[in-house]
């Protein structure tokens, strides 16, 4: 569901803030099924961001859009520095 007041350019901005800092993304797949992992955000771009994962299962970094986190298919926090 699109929060009232969010918008592209201030997820962005949120985006910009955690780059290089360790996160938790959890991955809405449809159908009542999440994925949660761990990450470094390692990658702004104009229209995507990448992360990559701590967990040695998943293979290489992955990619998401801006409006994937708009949509609530993809959830961004910041995990506490360990």
């Amino acid at each position: 569901m699109i929060k009232v007041n969010t918008t592209i350019k201030s997820i962005k901005e949120m985006v910009t803030g955690l780059n290089q800092k360790p996160v938790t993304v959890k991955l809405n797949l449809g159908r009542n099924k999440f994925v949660t992992f761990t990450a470094v955000l390692s990658g702004i771009y104009p229209s995507l961001f990448t992360v990559s994962p701590d967990d040695k299962n998943f293979l290489g970094k992955t990619a998401y859009s801006y409006s994937e986190i708009l949509c609530g298919r993809v959830r961004i926090t910041e995990r506490a520095a360990e």
